[in-house]
């Protein structure tokens, strides 16, 4: 059989731990078959990052500008831990926070439904998702320790050269903690559009969530741009679709959550959006049972899976151990990448391809077989637990009948 053909590579962004085996297998079992595939290839592992001082991070997310398609596998973002493990240099940064701020774009997480595996949430009977806004705020924070009898202060200082001061804390009796943060209009704005479009494209609600009676100026800026573009731009395309915008406190957005059917996208800042979609996804299953696909203002694209690279399984695996670990999310981010190189360079076959992929992994699941994860949790009779790389060659077999 001919392979389908790309005209444009994707750039792949490869990553760690039990995530890396799972992407080399997905590879060789799913895609190198039947698609010549066409890559740009940058090597996100850790070990790497630590030998380029990080700037193949950096390269990853330019790269990603020049062909407007990525796909990452996950990554470990070091902690202390970590630090003695890998001989690290220092403790890098969130690859992902890095890539985030260089695109400057809005995360959509989306959970993938099963028949057999019914949400810990009854009523959520549509899939809820999350827009995450992908800049700024604690990740690209600034922080220090501070020492007793120490003040803080927050200075800005205007273009000639005026400057404005405002006292954060007097330490003087104790040792303590600072952090700055910021945000740019332009990305808020950017933010608050790419949820928009994305309701009229779903035909689905937008709500928007932040704290602004606490946060009288940071969130309240972002409730005051949302409000300026939805009234200016959006408000007549939606009522004539009969949808919706609004805004509401993020406490009073978890509650009305739990109440609700789905079917709507929750708009959230970077931090919220980083903790909602980990708790929307587990609450539909797994986490490992979640699109996610960062969208820029200027249309680029990178799809990754929306957890993390199971340090646990890659430990077992090391030891020789054999795994059941879910690759769907990973699986779903190749065939979001593929499909959306498909459609930008006009190339359907490599869109069917991706169809029938998510079709053959979905239809494996629905048929009994699946991963751990999945076999704890799912309602199916007849329902059998595999090993990582067989579940693979099980959507492999349906796949190729497809």
């Amino acid at each position: 059989m001919a392979k389908i053909q790309m005209k444009t590579p994707l750039v792949e962004m490869d990553g760690d731990e039990m995530t890396r085996i799972l992407w080399k297998w997905i590879k060789d079992i799913l895609i190198l078959p039947y698609v010549d595939l066409k890559t740009e290839y940058y090597d996100l592992g850790l070990v790497h990052r630590n030998e380029t001082d990080d700037k193949v991070t950096v390269e990853s997310a330019e790269a990603t500008k020049k062909y407007g398609v990525a796909v990452k596998c996950a990554t470990i973002t070091p902690n202390a831990a970590r630090m003695p493990e890998y001989n690290l240099k220092e403790m890098w940064k969130s690859p992902n926070g890095t890539i985030r701020a260089i695109l400057d774009g809005t995360v959509f997480r989306t959970p993938i439904l099963v028949k057999g595996i019914t949400p810990y949430i009854p009523t959520w009977t549509k899939p809820i998702t999350i827009a995450r806004h992908a800049y700024g705020d604690v990740y690209k924070n600034t922080e220090m320790q501070v020492k007793k009898g120490s003040k803080a202060e927050l200075v800005v200082t205007d273009e000639n050269g005026n400057e404005t001061r405002q006292e954060i804390f007097n330490f003087k009796d104790t040792d303590g903690i600072i952090q700055g943060l910021h945000n740019k209009d332009n990305s808020i704005a950017g933010f608050a559009r790419a949820c928009l479009n994305y309701g009229l494209d779903l035909k689905q609600d937008v709500w928007f969530a932040s704290k602004d009676t606490i946060s009288k100026k940071y969130d309240h800026r972002f409730k005051d741009i949302f409000q300026e573009i939805y009234d200016n731009e959006y408000k007549e395309k939606y009522e004539a679709l009969g949808i919706e915008y609004f805004y509401t406190l993020i406490d009073d957005a978890v509650a009305r959550v739990i109440r609700s059917n789905g079917g709507y996208i929750w708009a959230c800042k970077n931090y919220d959006g980083d903790v909602m979609s980990d708790m929307v996804s587990t609450a539909y299953g797994s986490l490992a049972m979640m699109t996610s696909v960062l969208v820029s203002p200027d249309g680029i694209y990178e799809f990754e899976a929306a957890h993390g690279t199971v340090q646990r399984h890659y430990y077992k695996h090391l030891k020789g151990e054999t795994t059941s670990t879910n690759s769907v999310a990973t699986i779903f981010a190749w065939s979001g990448a593929l499909r959306k190189r498909g459609e930008l360079d006009n190339t359907p076959d490599l869109c069917e391809f991706a169809d029938k992929l998510e079709k053959a992994t979905i239809q494996t699941i629905e048929e009994g077989v699946m991963t751990g994860d999945l076999y704890m949790i799912s309602t199916l009779e007849n329902k059998k637990k595999v090993d990582s790389e067989e579940f693979l060659k099980e959507i492999g077999k349906r796949l190729e009948a497809l």
